[in-house]
């Protein structure tokens, strides 16, 4: 699998299985913050335990193993055109960009200066003639639209500039369900997305253990679309969670599988992406070490137990 591929295992089959049973047992007794009201309705509906008053869902471990045996192994990346397709898998390793850039040092003129929605057209295109970036993920952002719209801006921009499969977080429901409609639209029509899924969805938890509203919106939207969400926790081991490797990979955990049993219990079957930003929290300066050897062993971490439930993973790079 991944780890194994790029020579780097970090804990053998009974550290994951202990780090699983962790899991399980922050999930069945601590329980993640749900925000979103609806995501609560289908989370009681399904099974779990919630607590109106407080928000927090507690979730009985079958409930979660069963979401894991739902979620499919494998999917089809789809692109805009089928030359550009990829399939997603534990076993297999691609490449992409990264995303979130909010400052470019202008490639014409040398200013410094913020992000615009013709940034994210040209990096579309870039990546479009990069024969080992396999996927998109949206690069940067549109400073110069209105905030509220942006991520149907940031679509726009992205779509209509690369054939390959994109991976773009469309912000809120409202906006998730729009991005759908332009997808339909450039694939001919209503249902064709189900046939050719040519964006996976991208969410973010809040650590720890939180599943704010628009990240459940996310998720159930891409569910009932029948395309994929990637769920990336970013825990900061020593800041939003614990100091130690381990207990941060247990965090981590149960944030994305919340969120995997949340998609499964929105339709069984839902795409899903084991996701990782989670990094280590530089004490002195108050910042994400970004680049740090911590980020390099939760990422190698991350892709086993993505190896371990049979789901393709997304993690950072250094």
């Amino acid at each position: 699998h991944a780890a194994e591929l790029l020579g780097l295992v970090c804990f053998t089959d009974q550290e994951l299985r202990e780090i699983h049973l962790g899991t399980l047992e922050v999930l069945e007794k601590r329980g993640i913050f749900v925000e979103e009201e609806e995501a609560l309705e289908v989370l009681d509906g399904g099974g779990a335990w919630v607590d109106r008053d407080t928000k927090v869902v507690r979730f009985p471990p079958y409930l979660v193993e069963e979401a894991l045996q739902a979620a499919p192994a494998t999917y089809v990346a789809a692109g805009r055109v089928p030359e550009s397709d990829v399939v997603l898998a534990s076993d297999r390793v691609h490449f992409t960009n990264f995303g979130e850039g909010i400052m470019i040092n202008d490639p014409f003129s040398g200013e410094r200066r913020e992000t615009v929605k013709q940034d994210l057209a040209n990096a579309a295109i870039l990546v479009d003639y990069l024969e080992h970036c396999d996927v998109y993920e949206r690069a940067m952002l549109s400073h110069d639209v209105p905030a509220d719209v942006s991520p149907l801006h940031n679509a726009e921009a992205s779509l209509l500039n690369t054939t390959k499969h994109h991976f773009l977080c469309p912000g809120n429901g409202f906006l998730a369900k729009r991005v759908v409609a332009v997808m339909e639209a450039i694939l001919g029509g209503k249902g064709k997305l189900r046939e050719r899924p040519m964006m996976t969805f991208v969410t973010c938890p809040v650590s720890p253990l939180k599943l704010v509203r628009d990240c459940c919106q996310i998720i159930m939207e891409a569910a009932r679309a029948e395309i994929g969400v990637n769920v990336i926790s970013i825990a900061m081991s020593g800041g939003s969670a614990p100091v130690t490797l381990a207990g941060t990979l247990v965090t981590h955990n149960a944030e994305v599988l919340a969120g995997i049993t949340l998609a499964q219990l929105t339709k069984k079957g839902a795409k899903v992406v084991y996701g990782s930003s989670t990094c280590g929290f530089d004490l002195r300066l108050g910042t994400a070490s970004v680049g740090g050897p911590e980020m390099a062993l939760f990422s190698a971490a991350v892709a086993q137990l993505a190896h371990r439930y049979s789901l393709p993973s997304f993690v950072g790079g250094g």
